[in-house]
């Protein structure tokens, strides 16, 4: 964009020296024909250029910020933190106390182990049930993405779908092959998986509420069904809360639809912007964990101090009266006011949103699953971001990636982002 001039420099320098010029490849903005914003600052629900260029943010870092930028009490929760140090490679008492919350917050978590990133935390979390169970085979929908672990890099969604890219070269036919993949939201097909495979599957990882074929909510049932069906099978049920933990309800997606799996795998907000994640679950299959039994996991910077203080205060704030309610508000909001300009712009598109999360897909829907979600209209996504982008509004550069409110947003940001909206879909065509 011509607007662009340092962002341009710096993405010429960036790739001179970074693969792709990007440290994430949904970054590059390869799919919506466009190159990278270097972002300089944020502040609430505002992000701020190299260029000085100003931007209301819908990404929030892809969730994380659901307080907004730099909210002061988690960067004054930082500041005394580092203060002390940054890392010791032995336990602290934040180590504790962030423990503490996530099994208070979270239900089904007796105990819980912090980690450093959501790929990190599906990674062990299936080893552990693997281990717990002596099984093999796994489960994960067509579409689902749950990092880039090897196995798990069958079909995935969001930045794989971006990019066209079905799997992965270097990933050997030998790790694949013990994935079996099922479409979201068809209880029938996981049926099948276990009738097919008896005695074989040690655990079904499934996202609660799907957000990287952008965001699709559970079919009534579903998530009951998929409960009923691991146990009748002695396979143990995961869920992946990496983006809906602490997004759609402070207890989670799990509490929000009254279902309980058996292990939980956490990231993004409870780290408060800080790279932190967690899996945890059942005490009886956590205790399988190194030192105490034979299934091992370690980190160096494994529940990094600074990291755990700004997971603390955030989850300390989300506890605090009404805040769901209000997310739950601006979501509607934006929610009634995008539905309200695609109908004016005559576009075929439809909005999946749960809680403060939703996507505006370029197909009429209903979108279930990532068969429905992939007849969506990349091209017509793609000048929607970009006109966006020149209105001075910060989504996400994938179709298949969501939209976040935070609490920093006001009625005045949705609004805008509303107005922008009517303005963007007049050149999608």
């Amino acid at each position: 964009m011509t607007d662009s001039v340092v962002s341009g420099e710096l993405f010429a320098r960036a790739r001179n020296r970074i693969p792709g010029g990007v440290n994430s490849p949904v970054r590059a903005c390869r799919s919506v024909g466009a190159d990278p914003v270097f972002v300089s600052h944020g502040d609430g629900c505002y992000i701020t250029d190299a260029d000085g260029k100003r931007y209301i943010d819908m990404i929030s870092s892809w969730g994380p910020l659901i307080l907004g930028h730099t909210h002061p009490e988690v960067m004054e929760a930082i500041s005394e933190a580092m203060a002390s140090g940054t890392t010791f490679g032995a336990p602290t008492e934040l180590e504790v106390r962030f423990a503490e919350a996530i099994c208070d917050a979270v239900p089904s978590i007796e105990k819980v182990r912090a980690v450093s990133s959501g790929t990190e935390a599906t990674m062990s979390a299936l080893r552990l049930a693997r281990g717990f169970t002596g099984r093999d085979l796994l489960i994960k929908a067509d579409g689902g993405y749950h990092g880039h672990v090897d196995f798990l890099l069958v079909a995935a969604g969001s930045g794989a779908a971006t990019l066209g890219i079905p799997g992965s070269r270097g990933v050997p036919e030998s790790e694949a092959k013990n994935t079996l993949l099922v479409p979201y939201n068809d209880l029938d097909a996981v049926r099948q998986a276990f009738e097919a495979h008896p005695d074989r599957i040690a655990a079904l990882i499934i996202e609660p509420v799907a957000g990287n074929m952008g965001v699709v909510p559970p079919a009534d049932g579903y998530l009951a069904g998929l409960r009923q069906l691991t146990k009748e099978h002695g396979a143990l049920l995961i869920f992946d809360e990496v983006i809906t933990g602490f997004r759609v309800g402070y207890g989670g997606a799990q509490t929000h639809y009254g279902v309980s799996p058996d292990l939980t795998c956490l990231g993004k907000i409870i780290g408060g912007g800080l790279p932190a994640a967690a899996f945890g679950g059942r005490a009886d299959i956590m205790d399988h964990l190194a030192p105490d039994g034979e299934v091992y996991q370690a980190g160096t910077l494994s529940g990094n101090p600074m990291a755990m203080a700004a997971g603390i205060k955030t989850m300390e704030i989300l506890r605090r009266p009404r805040t769901y309610e209000r997310l739950e508000t601006l979501g509607a909001r934006l929610e009634r006011g995008l539905h309200s300009a695609v109908q004016k712009a005559g576009v075929k598109a439809c909005i999946n949103r749960v809680g403060s999360a939703m996507t505006l897909f370029f197909t009429a829907g209903p979108v279930a699953d990532y068969g429905s979600a992939r007849r969506s209209d990349t091209e017509q996504y793609g000048r929607f971001f970009s006109a966006m982008r020149q209105h001075g509004i910060f989504i996400a550069p994938s179709q298949f990636e969501a939209m976040f409110v935070s609490l920093a947003h006001s009625d005045n940001d949705i609004d805008e982002i509303v107005s922008k909206a009517e303005d963007s879909l007049q050149v999608v065509g």
